[in-house]
């Protein structure tokens, strides 16, 4: 079970940097009250995994998770660049993400 808390940690992560695109700076409340709450949630999701997780390994996928997600998603939606580069650095992370669950 905390792998699966582990994982929607990652996703509210991932909602909630995105999230930060739409509240302009926390100047609009809809999405900014949207975005503490994913955040919150996030955090939550986070806790309950590292009862279960070593708390390197936890925080490390988190994190890759959200920067994986944010990155691809940024691309697809915001029309960033998907250049060679930025795409085999996101693998990287991936590999780094895998080889953390592979080594706990």
């Amino acid at each position: 079970m905390p792998w699966v808390w582990l994982i929607i940690a990652g996703i509210l992560e991932v909602a909630w940097a995105v999230g930060l695109k739409f509240t302009e700076g926390f100047t609009r409340f809809w999405p900014s009250a949207a975005t503490v709450v994913l955040m919150l949630g996030s955090f939550w999701c986070l806790a309950q995994a590292v009862r279960g997780l070593p708390l390197g390994t936890s925080y490390a996928i988190w994190t890759g998770i959200g920067a994986v997600g944010t990155g691809i998603l940024g691309m697809v939606l915001f029309k960033e660049p998907a250049t060679v580069a930025r795409i085999l650095c996101l693998l990287l992370i991936i590999a780094g993400i895998v080889g953390l669950k592979l080594t706990r």
